[in-house]
């Protein structure tokens, strides 16, 4: 499971809503939330936070905020 679907799950945000709001396939809210290989891109980011109503940048944090600059 993703980050995001650690995160959805955590929330107990139902996917099928999440889809109809922001137009997303549910087929493609799948794949983010359980293939680490699939890339998420900011738009989708944004219309998810949007649609689950927590902030953009709170919701990038928590999806990669482990991320550190190289020295």
């Amino acid at each position: 499971m993703t980050r995001l679907g650690k995160y959805l799950a955590k929330r107990a945000i139902n996917k099928a809503e999440v889809a109809r709001k922001t137009g997303l396939s549910t087929k493609r809210l799948s794949e983010l939330s359980l293939n680490e290989n699939t890339k998420l891109k900011a738009s989708e980011l944004y219309l998810i936070a949007l649609a689950i109503q927590v902030s953009p940048a709170d919701l990038l944090e928590e999806m990669c905020g482990d991320l550190k600059l190289i020295d």
